[in-house]
Protein backbone atom coordinates (compact mmCIF):
# COMPACT_ATOMS: atom_id res chain seq x y z
CA UNK A 1 0.00 0.00 0.00
CA UNK A 2 2.87 2.33 0.84
CA UNK A 3 4.32 1.68 -2.60
CA UNK A 4 1.03 2.50 -4.27
CA UNK A 5 0.72 5.73 -2.30
CA UNK A 6 4.27 6.66 -3.24
CA UNK A 7 3.52 5.90 -6.92
CA UNK A 8 0.45 8.11 -6.74
CA UNK A 9 2.58 10.93 -5.39
CA UNK A 10 4.97 10.52 -8.33
CA UNK A 11 2.11 10.72 -10.76
CA UNK A 12 0.80 13.86 -9.12
CA UNK A 13 4.26 15.41 -9.09
CA UNK A 14 4.82 14.77 -12.81
CA UNK A 15 1.34 15.55 -14.09
CA UNK A 16 1.99 17.70 -17.19
CA UNK A 17 0.64 21.21 -17.05
CA UNK A 18 -0.99 22.35 -20.29
CA UNK A 19 -1.45 26.01 -21.08
CA UNK A 20 -5.00 27.27 -20.84
CA UNK A 21 -6.64 29.40 -23.50
CA UNK A 22 -6.02 33.06 -22.91
CA UNK A 23 -9.11 35.21 -23.12
CA UNK A 24 -8.98 38.94 -23.03
CA UNK A 25 -6.35 41.41 -24.22
CA UNK A 26 -3.82 38.78 -25.31
CA UNK A 27 -6.41 37.13 -27.50
CA UNK A 28 -7.30 40.41 -29.14
CA UNK A 29 -3.68 41.20 -29.93
CA UNK A 30 -3.03 37.71 -31.35
CA UNK A 31 -5.64 38.19 -34.06
CA UNK A 32 -3.17 40.39 -35.95
CA UNK A 33 -0.38 37.76 -36.01
CA UNK A 34 0.36 36.65 -39.57
CA UNK A 35 -0.09 32.91 -40.16
CA UNK A 36 2.93 31.12 -41.65
CA UNK A 37 2.66 27.90 -43.61
CA UNK A 38 4.91 24.91 -42.76
CA UNK A 39 8.39 25.08 -44.30
CA UNK A 40 7.84 21.90 -46.32
CA UNK A 41 5.06 23.60 -48.19
CA UNK A 42 7.10 26.59 -49.29
CA UNK A 43 10.58 25.22 -49.99
CA UNK A 44 10.96 24.01 -53.60
CA UNK A 45 12.02 20.39 -54.02
CA UNK A 46 11.62 19.71 -50.29
CA UNK A 47 10.55 16.04 -50.13
CA UNK A 48 9.47 14.74 -46.74
CA UNK A 49 10.17 10.99 -46.97
CA UNK A 50 13.77 9.90 -46.47
CA UNK A 51 15.25 13.39 -46.85
CA UNK A 52 18.41 14.23 -44.94
CA UNK A 53 20.98 17.00 -44.97
CA UNK A 54 23.65 14.30 -44.75
CA UNK A 55 23.56 12.17 -47.90
CA UNK A 56 25.59 8.99 -48.05
CA UNK A 57 28.15 8.63 -50.86
CA UNK A 58 27.44 12.02 -52.39
CA UNK A 59 28.61 11.91 -56.00
CA UNK A 60 28.48 14.59 -58.67
CA UNK A 61 27.11 14.12 -62.15
CA UNK A 62 30.64 14.71 -63.44
CA UNK A 63 31.81 11.55 -61.66
CA UNK A 64 29.17 9.53 -63.49
CA UNK A 65 29.86 11.13 -66.88
CA UNK A 66 33.35 9.63 -66.99
CA UNK A 67 32.25 5.99 -66.75
CA UNK A 68 33.00 3.93 -69.89
CA UNK A 69 31.67 0.49 -68.97
CA UNK A 70 28.55 0.02 -66.86
CA UNK A 71 26.98 -3.41 -66.43
CA UNK A 72 23.24 -3.87 -66.05
CA UNK A 73 23.78 -6.51 -63.41
CA UNK A 74 21.78 -9.76 -63.19
CA UNK A 75 19.80 -10.58 -60.02
CA UNK A 76 20.11 -14.30 -59.13
CA UNK A 77 17.56 -16.25 -57.09
CA UNK A 78 17.23 -19.01 -54.54
CA UNK A 79 14.81 -21.93 -55.13
CA UNK A 80 12.05 -20.13 -53.21
CA UNK A 81 12.42 -17.04 -55.39
CA UNK A 82 14.26 -14.85 -52.89
CA UNK A 83 17.48 -13.08 -53.86
CA UNK A 84 20.61 -15.23 -53.83
CA UNK A 85 22.88 -12.57 -52.35
CA UNK A 86 25.91 -14.86 -52.22
CA UNK A 87 25.74 -15.44 -55.98
CA UNK A 88 24.95 -11.76 -56.54
CA UNK A 89 28.04 -10.69 -54.59
CA UNK A 90 30.18 -13.06 -56.65
CA UNK A 91 28.80 -11.55 -59.86
CA UNK A 92 29.56 -8.00 -58.72
CA UNK A 93 33.05 -8.98 -57.55
CA UNK A 94 33.76 -10.48 -60.97
CA UNK A 95 32.67 -7.22 -62.60
CA UNK A 96 34.97 -5.19 -60.35
CA UNK A 97 37.86 -7.58 -60.96
CA UNK A 98 37.48 -7.12 -64.72
CA UNK A 99 37.51 -3.35 -64.65
CA UNK A 100 33.79 -2.55 -64.90
CA UNK A 101 33.20 0.92 -63.50
CA UNK A 102 29.51 0.91 -62.63
CA UNK A 103 26.49 -1.33 -62.18
CA UNK A 104 22.81 -0.71 -62.80
CA UNK A 105 20.91 -2.34 -59.94
CA UNK A 106 17.35 -3.50 -60.50
CA UNK A 107 17.16 -2.48 -64.15
CA UNK A 108 15.34 -4.48 -66.79
CA UNK A 109 18.25 -6.93 -66.91
CA UNK A 110 18.22 -7.16 -63.11
CA UNK A 111 14.45 -7.70 -63.23
CA UNK A 112 13.49 -4.67 -61.20
CA UNK A 113 10.08 -4.99 -62.82
CA UNK A 114 9.59 -8.25 -60.88
CA UNK A 115 10.65 -6.78 -57.52
CA UNK A 116 8.70 -5.10 -54.78
CA UNK A 117 10.03 -1.65 -53.93
CA UNK A 118 11.24 -3.03 -50.60
CA UNK A 119 13.32 -5.64 -52.43
CA UNK A 120 14.50 -3.02 -54.88
CA UNK A 121 15.78 -0.53 -52.30
CA UNK A 122 17.25 -3.31 -50.17
CA UNK A 123 19.32 -4.57 -53.12
CA UNK A 124 20.54 -1.05 -53.91
CA UNK A 125 21.55 -0.54 -50.28
CA UNK A 126 23.23 -3.96 -50.12
CA UNK A 127 25.25 -3.18 -53.25
CA UNK A 128 26.32 0.19 -51.89
CA UNK A 129 27.32 -1.21 -48.50
CA UNK A 130 29.34 -4.07 -49.97
CA UNK A 131 30.82 -2.51 -53.11
CA UNK A 132 30.14 1.24 -53.13
CA UNK A 133 33.80 2.05 -52.54
CA UNK A 134 34.93 0.04 -55.57
CA UNK A 135 32.24 0.63 -58.18
CA UNK A 136 29.55 3.22 -58.91
CA UNK A 137 26.09 2.01 -57.94
CA UNK A 138 23.31 3.34 -60.17
CA UNK A 139 19.86 2.43 -58.92
CA UNK A 140 16.97 2.00 -61.31
CA UNK A 141 14.36 4.02 -59.42
CA UNK A 142 12.29 5.03 -62.44
CA UNK A 143 8.58 4.41 -62.77
CA UNK A 144 5.65 5.33 -64.96
CA UNK A 145 4.21 6.97 -61.84
CA UNK A 146 5.93 10.23 -60.97
CA UNK A 147 4.93 9.77 -57.34
CA UNK A 148 6.61 6.35 -57.20
CA UNK A 149 9.68 7.61 -59.03
CA UNK A 150 10.10 10.45 -56.53
CA UNK A 151 9.70 8.22 -53.50
CA UNK A 152 11.96 5.43 -54.80
CA UNK A 153 14.65 7.91 -55.80
CA UNK A 154 14.58 9.53 -52.37
CA UNK A 155 15.01 6.12 -50.80
CA UNK A 156 17.75 5.13 -53.24
CA UNK A 157 19.85 8.20 -52.49
CA UNK A 158 19.14 7.77 -48.78
CA UNK A 159 20.73 4.29 -48.83
CA UNK A 160 23.72 5.63 -50.75
CA UNK A 161 23.35 5.04 -54.48
CA UNK A 162 25.63 7.23 -56.57
CA UNK A 163 23.12 7.96 -59.32
CA UNK A 164 19.60 7.14 -60.49
CA UNK A 165 18.40 5.64 -63.76
CA UNK A 166 15.05 6.97 -64.98
CA UNK A 167 12.78 5.69 -67.71
CA UNK A 168 10.04 7.72 -69.34
CA UNK A 169 6.48 6.81 -68.24
CA UNK A 170 5.47 3.69 -70.15
CA UNK A 171 2.08 2.22 -71.07
CA UNK A 172 0.18 5.18 -69.61
CA UNK A 173 2.14 7.52 -71.85
CA UNK A 174 2.17 11.28 -71.39
CA UNK A 175 2.78 14.34 -73.57
CA UNK A 176 6.22 15.80 -74.27
CA UNK A 177 5.49 18.51 -71.71
CA UNK A 178 4.53 15.76 -69.28
CA UNK A 179 7.88 14.03 -69.89
CA UNK A 180 9.73 17.24 -69.01
CA UNK A 181 7.68 17.67 -65.83
CA UNK A 182 8.24 14.03 -64.87
CA UNK A 183 12.01 14.27 -65.22
CA UNK A 184 12.11 17.71 -63.57
CA UNK A 185 10.49 16.10 -60.52
CA UNK A 186 13.41 13.70 -59.96
CA UNK A 187 16.45 15.50 -61.35
CA UNK A 188 16.93 17.79 -58.32
CA UNK A 189 17.62 14.78 -56.09
CA UNK A 190 20.98 13.78 -57.52
CA UNK A 191 22.97 12.56 -60.55
CA UNK A 192 20.61 11.01 -63.08
CA UNK A 193 20.83 8.95 -66.27
CA UNK A 194 17.79 9.12 -68.54
CA UNK A 195 17.00 5.86 -70.33
CA UNK A 196 15.40 5.95 -73.78
CA UNK A 197 14.21 2.55 -75.03
CA UNK A 198 11.07 3.00 -77.18
CA UNK A 199 10.84 -0.74 -77.91
CA UNK A 200 9.91 -1.25 -74.25
CA UNK A 201 8.14 2.00 -73.32
CA UNK A 202 6.24 2.54 -76.56
CA UNK A 203 7.36 6.18 -76.66
CA UNK A 204 10.55 7.83 -77.84
CA UNK A 205 12.13 10.57 -75.75
CA UNK A 206 12.91 13.07 -78.52
CA UNK A 207 15.87 15.47 -78.55
CA UNK A 208 13.53 18.36 -77.77
CA UNK A 209 12.87 16.88 -74.31
CA UNK A 210 16.51 15.99 -73.65
CA UNK A 211 17.73 19.43 -74.67
CA UNK A 212 15.27 20.98 -72.22
CA UNK A 213 16.23 18.88 -69.20
CA UNK A 214 19.94 19.07 -70.11
CA UNK A 215 19.93 22.44 -68.33
CA UNK A 216 19.90 20.55 -65.02
CA UNK A 217 23.38 20.12 -63.50
CA UNK A 218 22.29 16.69 -62.26
CA UNK A 219 21.78 15.23 -65.73
CA UNK A 220 24.71 12.85 -66.09
CA UNK A 221 23.68 11.66 -69.53
CA UNK A 222 21.45 9.46 -71.66
CA UNK A 223 21.30 5.72 -72.15
CA UNK A 224 20.18 5.76 -75.78
CA UNK A 225 18.74 2.77 -77.64
CA UNK A 226 17.40 4.50 -80.76
CA UNK A 227 20.69 4.23 -82.63
CA UNK A 228 24.03 5.81 -83.37
CA UNK A 229 22.66 8.70 -85.43
CA UNK A 230 20.73 9.89 -82.38
CA UNK A 231 23.80 9.39 -80.21
CA UNK A 232 25.89 11.58 -82.51
CA UNK A 233 23.20 14.23 -82.46
CA UNK A 234 23.56 14.49 -78.68
CA UNK A 235 27.32 14.15 -78.41
CA UNK A 236 27.70 16.90 -81.00
CA UNK A 237 25.92 19.18 -78.53
CA UNK A 238 28.05 18.12 -75.58
CA UNK A 239 25.55 15.73 -73.98
CA UNK A 240 27.03 12.53 -72.54
CA UNK A 241 25.56 9.34 -74.02
CA UNK A 242 25.97 5.64 -73.33
CA UNK A 243 24.93 3.18 -75.98
CA UNK A 244 22.13 0.92 -74.80
CA UNK A 245 22.68 -1.55 -77.66
CA UNK A 246 25.55 -3.98 -77.24
CA UNK A 247 25.62 -4.76 -80.96
CA UNK A 248 26.17 -1.06 -81.77
CA UNK A 249 28.33 0.00 -78.84
CA UNK A 250 31.73 -0.40 -80.53
CA UNK A 251 30.83 1.96 -83.35
CA UNK A 252 28.95 4.25 -80.96
CA UNK A 253 32.06 4.59 -78.80
CA UNK A 254 34.67 5.02 -81.50
CA UNK A 255 32.78 6.62 -84.40
CA UNK A 256 29.83 8.52 -82.90
CA UNK A 257 31.18 10.06 -79.72
CA UNK A 258 29.50 7.87 -77.10
CA UNK A 259 31.18 7.81 -73.70
CA UNK A 260 30.69 4.07 -73.41
CA UNK A 261 28.02 1.42 -72.98
CA UNK A 262 25.51 0.24 -70.41
CA UNK A 263 25.84 -3.41 -71.22
CA UNK A 264 24.06 -6.73 -70.78
CA UNK A 265 26.80 -8.78 -72.45
CA UNK A 266 29.38 -7.65 -69.88
CA UNK A 267 27.61 -9.89 -67.36
CA UNK A 268 29.14 -12.76 -69.34
CA UNK A 269 32.41 -11.37 -70.75
CA UNK A 270 33.31 -8.25 -68.74
CA UNK A 271 36.99 -8.33 -69.72
CA UNK A 272 36.31 -8.41 -73.45
CA UNK A 273 33.66 -5.67 -73.16
CA UNK A 274 36.18 -3.52 -71.31
CA UNK A 275 38.66 -4.07 -74.12
CA UNK A 276 35.96 -3.04 -76.59
CA UNK A 277 35.36 0.23 -74.71
CA UNK A 278 38.92 1.11 -73.68
CA UNK A 279 41.22 -0.42 -76.28
CA UNK A 280 40.51 1.73 -79.31
CA UNK A 281 38.85 0.66 -82.55
CA UNK A 282 38.82 -3.10 -82.79
CA UNK A 283 36.47 -4.28 -85.56
CA UNK A 284 37.81 -7.84 -85.41
CA UNK A 285 36.95 -8.21 -81.71
CA UNK A 286 33.57 -6.58 -82.30
CA UNK A 287 32.83 -9.05 -85.11
CA UNK A 288 33.91 -11.93 -82.89
CA UNK A 289 31.41 -10.92 -80.19
CA UNK A 290 28.43 -10.15 -82.43
CA UNK A 291 27.18 -13.77 -82.68
CA UNK A 292 27.06 -13.97 -78.88
CA UNK A 293 25.25 -10.64 -78.64
CA UNK A 294 22.74 -11.72 -81.27
CA UNK A 295 22.17 -14.97 -79.37
CA UNK A 296 21.55 -13.04 -76.14
CA UNK A 297 18.81 -10.91 -77.64
CA UNK A 298 16.94 -13.43 -79.80
CA UNK A 299 14.28 -13.38 -77.08
CA UNK A 300 13.48 -10.39 -74.86
CA UNK A 301 16.20 -9.61 -72.34
CA UNK A 302 16.95 -11.03 -69.74
CA UNK A 303 15.84 -14.48 -70.92
CA UNK A 304 19.06 -15.22 -72.82
CA UNK A 305 21.31 -13.85 -70.08
CA UNK A 306 19.57 -15.81 -67.33
CA UNK A 307 19.90 -18.99 -69.37
CA UNK A 308 23.57 -18.38 -70.17
CA UNK A 309 24.60 -17.61 -66.57
CA UNK A 310 22.88 -20.78 -65.41
CA UNK A 311 24.72 -22.81 -68.08
CA UNK A 312 28.00 -21.28 -66.90
CA UNK A 313 27.24 -22.41 -63.34
CA UNK A 314 27.49 -18.96 -61.74
CA UNK A 315 23.79 -18.71 -60.79
CA UNK A 316 21.17 -21.30 -59.98
CA UNK A 317 18.86 -22.18 -62.91
CA UNK A 318 15.92 -20.38 -61.32
CA UNK A 319 13.59 -18.03 -63.15
CA UNK A 320 10.99 -15.69 -61.76
CA UNK A 321 8.00 -15.94 -64.07
CA UNK A 322 7.05 -14.76 -66.62
CA UNK A 323 10.64 -15.41 -67.79
CA UNK A 324 11.46 -18.96 -68.87
CA UNK A 325 14.74 -20.44 -70.17
CA UNK A 326 15.69 -20.70 -73.81
CA UNK A 327 14.89 -24.08 -75.39
CA UNK A 328 17.36 -26.93 -75.60
CA UNK A 329 18.54 -26.20 -79.15
CA UNK A 330 19.44 -22.62 -78.18
CA UNK A 331 21.31 -23.82 -75.11
CA UNK A 332 23.40 -26.08 -77.34
CA UNK A 333 24.17 -23.03 -79.51
CA UNK A 334 25.45 -21.20 -76.43
CA UNK A 335 27.82 -24.02 -75.54
CA UNK A 336 29.31 -23.76 -79.03
CA UNK A 337 29.62 -19.95 -78.76
CA UNK A 338 31.52 -20.31 -75.49
CA UNK A 339 33.95 -22.72 -77.12
CA UNK A 340 34.48 -20.39 -80.10
CA UNK A 341 35.15 -17.30 -77.98
CA UNK A 342 37.05 -19.21 -75.29
CA UNK A 343 35.74 -20.39 -71.92
CA UNK A 344 38.46 -18.37 -70.18
CA UNK A 345 36.80 -15.14 -71.34
CA UNK A 346 33.49 -15.94 -69.60
CA UNK A 347 32.55 -15.52 -65.96
CA UNK A 348 32.73 -18.51 -63.64
CA UNK A 349 35.04 -21.48 -63.47
CA UNK A 350 32.83 -24.48 -64.18
CA UNK A 351 32.55 -26.08 -67.61
CA UNK A 352 29.65 -24.74 -69.63
CA UNK A 353 26.71 -27.15 -69.69
CA UNK A 354 23.61 -27.57 -71.83
CA UNK A 355 21.36 -28.39 -68.82
CA UNK A 356 18.20 -30.46 -69.04
CA UNK A 357 14.77 -28.87 -69.08
CA UNK A 358 14.11 -30.40 -65.67
CA UNK A 359 17.11 -28.57 -64.20
CA UNK A 360 15.27 -25.26 -64.36
CA UNK A 361 12.93 -24.05 -61.64
CA UNK A 362 10.19 -21.56 -62.48
CA UNK A 363 8.86 -19.50 -59.58
CA UNK A 364 5.52 -17.71 -59.80
CA UNK A 365 5.02 -16.75 -56.14
CA UNK A 366 7.83 -15.47 -53.98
Amino acid sequence: MAILKSYGVCLREYTPQFPRPNHGDNYKSSRNVKWRSPRAAVIPDFHLPMRSFEVKNRTSAEDIKSLRLITAIKTPYLPDGRFDLEAYDDLVNIQIGNGVEGVIVGGTTGEGQLMSWDEHIMLIGHTVNCFGGSIKVIGNTGSNSTREAIHATEQGFAVGMHAALHINPYYGKTSLEGLVSHFDSVLPMGPTIIYNVPSRTGQDIPPRVINTIAQSPNLAGIKECVGNDRIEQYTGNGIVVWSGNDDQCHDARWSHGATGVISVTSNLIPGLMRELMFGGKNPSLNAKLLPLIEWLFQEPNPIGLNTALAQLGVVRPIFRLPYVPLPLAKRVEFVNLVKEIGRENFVGEEDVQVLDNDDFILVGRY
